[in-house]
């Protein structure tokens, strides 16, 4: 929205307004947050251990039933409507943004959810393109939305496995759980930390002494393109080699770092690097949760930079702005550690920082990045914030 100096409560009463001249009917709100992830990338599809965080930035979606068979979508950030039947769902995705709220909607349709036709306006301030999960966001905000809508109780770990499939299946991105996942079980002023095979997680309370600062690059990625999909296909390699010696193992969670050292050599050399990532980030995230319930941050910090080189130069996902923003943000004072998050292929930076540091590493970074890349870049200090759910605004 233009006024960024909105409340939540305050956007949602200028977008129920909006609902009202649009389609002349009085919408409920729903909203899903962003997400930022501390530590563990690209270790999600393989089983293995996330901590992300939900963060204060929001889709919210203003939904009201029809009369009809339809599904009429108006979004605010493209300024474009979409309309499709319910009794003829599209087939294929179309490469719009679109994909993210059919494929949501035919899962519903497919597991026996009795959907009507339904309104919706949605908008939000989640920054696209830049790995903080806008699209999961509005995945997450569509479903909670129809499932309230047709009276039907949320199973929040159903519904965050139900947006996951729609963009594997139908958007064409190969993502794990963990998107959706803190989207949905998200707590104010906590990290989750997450066992993406079993769904087990725990909160991790964040220090308030240590804001997260979130410096977007201002390059653009999508995590449906091949890139994204190939890095997960090269550690599906691995595996099916690795399982021909260790038969215990069906995903990368399942290896060692003794594993590799003792089978490594059978593996194609991008390959074992791929591999290496992962085994090595699936401990990183749990050093890290240690480290966090001691309070201790130093320790946190070092294994966010360990995160980021292994996946500059193991997995490959980084990219020279990326670099660049956590090169000048481990020179700033009061900052305990930085590294990318998201995908990769540009996108954001997370970094954990004092907080009386802030102002000056804003400074330090923006200052430092536009002048070797040209680039201005957007730098968000933020808190944890809760997951979907609705908004009071009456």
């Amino acid at each position: 929205m233009d006024d960024t100096n909105l409340t939540l409560e305050d956007r949602a009463h200028v977008l129920r307004e909006k609902f009202v001249q649009r389609f002349g009917d009085c919408p409920r709100i729903y909203q899903a947050p962003g997400r930022v992830n501390l530590i563990g990338e690209h270790t999600d599809y393989n089983d293995g251990f996330v901590m992300p965080a939900a963060i204060g930035f929001y889709t919210q979606a203003a939904v009201a039933s029809r009369r009809d068979r339809k599904v009429v979508i108006y979004s605010e950030n493209y300024s474009e409507q979409v309309e499709f039947d319910l009794d003829h769902l599209p087939v294929s995705r179309a490469g719009h943004w679109s994909d993210y709220v059919i494929g949501v909607v035919k899962l519903l349709a497919q597991s026996g959810i009795p959907l009507g036709g339904v309104s919706v306006l949605v908008d939000g301030d989640v920054p696209q393109g830049a790995g903080l999960s806008s699209s999961a966001s509005i995945e997450v905000a569509i479903g909670y939305a129809f499932l309230h809508l047709a009276d039907q109780r949320v199973d929040r770990v159903k519904l965050a496995l139900l947006c996951q499939q729609a963009e594997n299946e139908f958007v064409g991105a190969r993502c794990g759980i963990m998107d959706q996942f803190v989207l949905t079980q998200g707590k104010r002023d906590h990290a989750l930390l997450l066992d993406c095979r079993s769904l087990e997680y725990r909160l991790l309370p964040l220090p308030d002494a240590a804001p997260l600062v979130i410096c977007n690059t201002m390059v653009r990625h999508s995590v449906a393109g091949g890139e994204y999909n190939q890095r997960r296909a090269e550690c599906e390699a691995g595996v099916r080699e690795l399982a021909k010696h260790l038969p215990h193992v069906r995903a990368l969670r399942d290896v060692t770092r003794a594993d590799l050292g003792v089978h490594g050599h059978e593996l194609p050399e991008t390959v074992l690097r791929r591999c290496r990532h992962v085994v090595s980030e699936n401990s990183r995230v749990l050093e890290a949760a240690a480290a966090l319930e001691h309070g201790d941050l130093n320790t946190f910090g070092t294994l966010m930079q360990q995160s980021h080189r292994s996946l500059r130069d193991d997995f490959e996902v980084s990219c020279p702005e990326l670099d660049l923003m956590v090169e000048l943000g481990e020179q700033a004072d009061g900052v305990y550690g930085s590294r990318m998050t998201g995908g990769g292929f540009g996108g954001c930076t997370i970094t954990l920082i004092q907080a009386d540091c802030v102002g000056a590493f804003e400074r330090t970074v923006r200052e430092g990045y536009e002048r070797a890349t040209g680039r201005k870049p957007d730098i968000y200090v933020c808190s944890a914030a809760d997951g979907v759910g609705q908004v009071a605004c009456e």
